[in-house]
């Protein structure tokens, strides 16, 4: 019962699918890291569909990466795209760790979020216009790998706070439960991308390995550790890296 709680809690807290109510204590929140992984794969199945439909009625290019970006966003109703524009705005304050605190808290919306999301939307159709159906399955995946890391920093990484939904979520996790987890998920992925794509299945891996790098070095550097919304951020970028390595990849 408490996985099946666990479940329920992943799925309530990163997507707008709809999952029954079950009670949100620290047992029950235990394991729900493990399944941040499966929301990312209903994301590339459901971005899979597109990709044949568009495929099947001969859809425009610029059909087929509009509603290839708006598809993740409609599942998780936005929540890592919400982190990554107060991301961007606290990173471009060039303030103090304190302040740039403040400032992913802060429920205005500043024009350096506007900027970096326009660009970041732009960048993503532009990506999945490019992207051939038969490397959906390569393509979900990079969905579940960039949750899984997410899950993997947000559990043993610094926090730059103690309170907050972050904290919650990693003082109630099950840490070996999700490394394991979350490993499983990126050896999967890697597996699925060496078969589909040969050696480009490493370009992602390493899209992946730069992204990680990228964010620890922000996190550590501006905020003093990590938070809610710079895992949103590092979520939002590790998808578009990945994706974009398997496209120029497959261009080679």
């Amino acid at each position: 019962m408490r996985i099946i709680s666990s479940l329920c809690i992943a799925f309530s807290t990163y997507s707008k699918i709809p999952m029954p109510n079950v009670e949100w204590n620290d047992e029950n929140k235990a394991y729900s890291l493990c399944f941040f992984p499966l929301i990312g794969l209903v994301v590339g199945v459901l971005l899979g569909g597109w990709l044949w439909l568009c495929d099947f009625f001969a859809f425009g290019m610029l059909l087929r990466g509009v509603i290839g970006t708006a598809i993740p966003l409609l599942v998780t109703g936005g929540i890592h795209m919400d982190g990554f524009m107060d991301t961007c705005d606290a990173i471009a304050s060039w303030q103090t760790k304190e302040r740039r605190l403040e400032i992913l808290k802060d429920p205005h919306t500043g024009a350096f979020a506007v900027i970096n999301c326009c660009l970041y939307l732009l960048v993503m159709s532009a990506v999945l216009s490019e992207v051939a159906f038969d490397a959906w399955t390569s393509i979900g995946m990079c969905f579940a790998v960039s949750r899984a890391l997410s899950a993997l920093t947000l559990t043993h990484w610094r926090k730059a706070k103690d309170t907050g939904m972050l904290a919650g979520f990693a003082r109630s996790a099950a840490q070996k439960s999700v490394t394991i987890s979350s490993g499983v998920f990126v050896l999967a992925a890697v597996i699925v991308w060496i078969i589909q794509l040969g050696f480009r299945g490493l370009f992602p891996l390493l899209a992946a390995g730069l992204c990680i790098l990228f964010y620890r070095n922000k996190a550590y550097k501006y905020f003093g550790g990590v938070t809610g919304d710079l895992a949103g951020w590092f979520t939002q970028i590790t998808e578009l890296a990945c994706i974009a390595a398997i496209m120029l990849g497959g261009k080679l």
